[in-house]
């Protein structure tokens, strides 16, 4: 390969893709695509600067995962020292503050897509995190296997 490879993975061990481990502090939860499926959904509509066009998602929006955990749906003081991780299948890691998955802080949508243009996500899934509002698609994090919340000290 030449020139400009993308190498999500950047050497970590996969991890199969097809279920989804949200962790705050000593909780967790875990998603497969039948218990998220029944879940409400929201959908999106972004543009996908690596593809020149826009795509449609339909998903669970992050913060409604996260607050199943005990995460606060308003937070402030110590709460805007909480941020995410979020992880693909092939080891690819993006990092989004609490406050940038809260509408009650923050206009963007996030969530955890399981639809894309109407059908299940096939190439990139089940499950891939999508952001509104972002200028490019770096933080969406394809096959996302898990999600861990933790405190900024």
């Amino acid at each position: 390969m030449g020139g400009m490879s993308m190498d999500h993975g950047m050497g970590k061990t996969a991890v199969p893709a097809g279920l989804l481990k949200i962790t705050f502090g000593d909780k967790s939860a875990e998603w497969t695509p039948a218990t998220l499926a029944a879940l409400p959904h929201k959908t999106i509509t972004v543009y996908n600067e690596h593809i020149k066009a826009s795509q449609t998602y339909s998903g669970v929006p992050l913060i409604d995962l996260l607050t199943r955990l005990g995460l606060p749906d308003k937070p402030h003081d110590k709460d805007l020292r909480l941020y995410l991780i979020a992880q693909g299948a092939d080891g690819y890691e993006a990092v989004y503050s609490v406050a940038e998955v809260n509408p009650d802080v923050h206009d963007a949508t996030v969530i955890v897509a399981d639809e894309l243009n109407g059908k299940p996500i096939a190439d990139s899934g089940p499950f891939q995190l999508v952001a509104t509002g972002e200028k490019r698609p770096a933080r969406w994090v394809r096959n996302l296997i898990a999600v861990r919340a933790l405190t900024a000290e």
